[in-house]
């Protein structure tokens, strides 16, 4: 029993390196993805694309892509992220 333990908590031990460093990937994809978008969105307005439903969308998503990323879900935040930016590109060819 005491061997199982100890094997459990080595494992535990070697792979939380691991998913450490998914999480500052993903929190690292989730901050420059939004910056990214940002300033595709602010591109967007400037060309006057601000009034259609795929740019009010976008600009949905990342807000709540800023709230995800408030409260670590980066992860989710990349995803909403990615949906914005999909939005965005859809009002440009319009």
């Amino acid at each position: 029993m005491r061997a199982l333990i100890t094997f459990c908590l080595a494992v535990f031990l070697a792979a939380a390196p691991a998913f450490a460093a998914g999480a500052k990937g993903a929190k690292a994809a989730c901050e420059n993805g939004l910056k990214q978008a940002e300033r595709e969105l602010d591109f967007a307005k400037a060309k006057g694309l601000g009034g259609t439903w795929e740019i009010t969308k976008a600009a949905t998503l990342l807000t709540g892509a800023k709230i995800q990323s408030e409260f670590g879900k980066y992860p989710n935040c990349v995803d909403k992220v990615r949906r914005a930016r999909a939005y965005i590109a859809r009002s440009r060819r319009k």
